[in-house]
């Protein structure tokens, strides 16, 4: 079991640091996260993509991918990459407390 300490709380990750639970998951947590990744503080832009990729997970079990995102939830792909570099899908999967969407790499 791997564990790790985010705002304050011990919580558990699978390898590469996503929640095991996404019911242990607040928005102070989204907030330690996204500095982890270097995203910074998180705007409403964020937070339109990491509520969007939270609700399709409670609606499919698993989070959309990079495709579903752009076409789904109003945020085009150059502005995923500006607000998530480096992988918009994986880095808004794992500040919004979901597992990595199947087809990340």
């Amino acid at each position: 079991m791997n564990t790790k300490e985010i705002a304050g709380i011990t919580l558990e990750v699978d390898a590469e640091g996503f929640l095991k639970d996404s019911k242990q998951w607040n928005t102070t947590i989204a907030e330690a996260i996204a500095q982890e990744e270097g995203i910074g503080q998180l705007t409403d832009s964020h937070w339109k993509v990491v509520n969007f990729m939270r609700d399709v997970f409670q609606e499919r079990g698993d989070g959309p991918t990079i495709r579903q995102l752009t076409k789904e939830s109003g945020v085009d792909t150059k502005s995923l990459y500006q607000l998530f570099p480096g992988g918009p899908a994986k880095k808004a999967a794992k500040i919004a407390g979901i597992p990595k969407p199947h087809g990340c790499i």
